[in-house]
């Protein structure tokens, strides 16, 4: 659980300093119009450290921390020692993968900004799904435990809703891209599970 606990504090800490430095936020940020040269792709990762506002930034660092210690878990049970490596690789690439369409359809539109770390943990959610569909997630204000893939679902429409929406510079998008990258990163790196995940989908665990 270190790793997640440490990726969450360097957003955490990013997002801070960018919330009182408008010219951090403006160097950080997703800014397709903007990218114009390779040298100006770092954005792609960047602004997955950064965020729209508090409600923003504890929206996505919740459910990293909680979907998180399970990716790790999966990640050293797998690959020991290179569990960790996997672990960031996975979450570092989803937040750059998952932005690339959005720069791809936004390279025209002078006004497109987006933000946040919804591609990684989108990835992280859906790496976590492959192997527990019906896992719990549990609030403190529901009595009950809600399954992964509930969550998940949920979690999706809510971003294709926002990005529909269109009304701030959160990357919705990212979410999308990233769940698909996360749950095939998932598939490439246990393959055999495959079998195994259809198995569980159709014999739902509430309890």
């Amino acid at each position: 659980m270190i790793i997640t606990i440490l990726l969450i504090a360097v957003t955490v800490l990013v997002s801070m300093a960018a919330f009182n430095d408008v010219a951090l936020l403006h160097k950080l940020i997703m800014f397709p119009y903007g990218m114009r040269t390779p040298k100006d792709y770092y954005r792609l990762l960047t602004s997955g450290f950064i965020h729209g506002d508090w409600n923003h930034l504890i929206f996505n660092m919740f459910t990293l921390y909680f979907f998180g210690r399970n990716a790790e878990a999966v990640f050293d049970s797998i690959s020991g020692a290179g569990g960790g490596a996997l672990y960031i690789i996975l979450y570092l690439t989803a937040i750059t993968i998952s932005s690339v369409p959005a720069l791809i359809k936004h390279k025209n539109h002078s006004y497109y900004r987006s933000l946040g770390a919804s591609g990684g943990v989108s990835a992280i959610l859906f790496f976590v799904i492959y192997y527990f569909p019906w896992s719990k997630i549990q609030f403190y204000f529901i009595p009950i435990g809600i399954p992964a893939i509930f969550y998940g679902v949920a979690y999706s429409f809510y971003s294709y809703y926002m990005s529909k929406k269109g009304n701030d510079n959160i990357g919705h998008d990212a979410h999308l891209f990233g769940a698909i990258y996360g749950f095939v990163f998932a598939f490439l790196v246990d393959p055999t599970h495959g079998r195994m995940f259809l198995e569980q989908i159709t014999h739902p665990d509430f309890f």
